[in-house]
């Protein structure tokens, strides 16, 4: 049974490491967006939690993840500097 699912993602190395780094920051940005008064911590945590999935995408050269992470970090980003009105 274990043969039918193999691991192909590197284990140990920095694409890792950013990897659950970045899973953490988004599953807290959504925990805090479920919140909703923590709006900016939220859109922060997920932001950065993109771009480092983005990253995790360059190094893997995974067109997709590239695309949708950078694709939302971007709108987070936007959303950022609409909250604060810069």
């Amino acid at each position: 049974m274990n043969n039918l699912v193999k691991k192909v993602t590197p284990k140990g190395d920095l694409s890792w490491y950013v990897k659950w780094l970045g899973t953490i920051l988004v599953i807290m940005g959504l925990i805090f967006r479920a919140n909703m008064y923590l709006t900016p911590f939220d859109l922060m945590l997920s932001a950065i939690g993109c771009i480092l999935w983005a990253y995790v995408g360059y190094l893997w050269h995974d067109r997709a993840l590239i695309i949708l992470n950078t694709a939302s970090s971007t709108i987070l980003i936007y959303a950022i500097i609409r909250w604060y009105g810069i």
